[in-house]
């Protein structure tokens, strides 16, 4: 759920890869950034929407990533695949880190960008760069 910058690159890198990819998104010209040679399909709608989610296919998915940039649609789409309609593998993006914390203790598997891009900073700073 979510055809974004990084929902499109990831739905396209499992596509090149030959898994069945069903992308969701509330507005259909984010399609566009799938390209022309996704194999995969689109579903125009709410992933936070039962019927939406039905209609992609969720009741025989293998897993489910919740990708948009709204923490709690994330949330909330995650634990209807995982809790409703049990789906083996969530994975919900979580800017907040202490969203992040809560999310995963009630039992999803969460990637926060914001802790992993601080850190990578950090890391950044403190070691030499590459010298040419």
């Amino acid at each position: 759920m979510g055809c974004g910058r990084l929902g499109s690159r990831i739905a396209g890198i499992l596509d090149r890869q030959g898994h069945h990819v069903t992308v969701i998104d509330a507005n259909e010209s984010a399609f566009r950034r799938l390209g022309d040679g996704f194999g995969g399909d689109r579903v125009l709608g709410n992933g936070m929407d039962a019927s939406t989610l039905e209609r992609a296919g969720i009741e025989t998915a293998d897993a489910f990533m919740a990708i948009t940039q709204g923490d709690n649609r994330n949330y909330f789409s995650s634990q209807m695949a995982h809790e409703v309609y049990g789906v083996k593998r969530v994975l919900c993006r979580v800017y907040d880190p202490v969203r992040e914390e809560i999310f995963r203790d009630l039992g999803l598997e969460t990637f926060s960008p914001t802790s992993y891009g601080a850190q990578i900073m950090v890391d950044m700073l403190m070691h030499e760069p590459a010298r040419r």
